[in-house]
C-alpha cells in the first residue's frame, strides 16, 4: 500500500449568528478586499437602508478587519433588521475563530452576546401580547 500525503487545507471559519428569528451562516474568506455578499447579492443591494448596512458591518469596522476578509453570508428568517443583527453576530463569532486577539474588544462591545429579545407571545383573552380590549364601566 502506498502512503498518501495529506495536504493541510486552511478551513474557512463558518459561524452562525442569530437575532430575533433570523439565522445567518457566515463564512470569512481571508485575503479578501472587504466584499460582503449576502444571499448572493452585494451588501448594498440586499440592505437598502444605510443603518442596516452599518449594523451588519459593525464588528468588522470595530476590529479594523473590513479590508482583510471577504464575507459570504447566507441569512434566512425574520425581517431585515433582525437579519442585519444576525449577520453582525455571525461575523463577530467568525472573527474570534479566525483570530483570538479580536475577542476582547468584540466582547466589550457586546457583539459576541446573542441578543435574546424575541417577540412576546399572544395571550388568550387579549388582542396582542399585552393589549387588552377597552375597559367599560357600564
Amino acid at each position: 500500500m502506498a502512503k498518501v500525503a495529506s495536504k493541510k487545507v486552511k478551513v474557512q471559519p463558518i459561524s452562525t449568528g442569530k437575532r430575533k428569528t433570523s439565522v445567518a451562516r457566515v463564512k470569512l474568506i481571508p485575503g479578501g478586499e472587504g466584499k460582503i455578499v449576502v444571499n448572493k447579492k452585494p451588501l448594498e443591494e440586499y440592505f437598502g437602508l444605510d443603518t442596516l448596512k452599518l449594523i451588519a458591518t459593525q464588528s468588522l469596522v470595530l476590529t479594523g478587519a473590513n479590508t482583510k476578509y471577504d464575507v459570504s453570508v447566507n441569512v434566512y428568517g425574520g425581517g431585515l433588521s433582525g437579519q442585519a443583527g444576525a449577520i453582525n453576530h455571525g461575523i463577530a463569532k467568525a472573527l474570534c475563530v479566525e483570530d483570538e486577539s479580536y475577542r476582547a474588544e468584540l466582547k466589550k462591545a457586546g457583539f459576541l452576546t446573542r441578543d435574546s429579545r424575541m417577540k412576546e407571545r399572544k395571550k388568550y383573552g387579549l388582542k396582542k401580547a399585552r393589549k387588552a380590549s377597552q375597559f367599560s364601566k357600564r
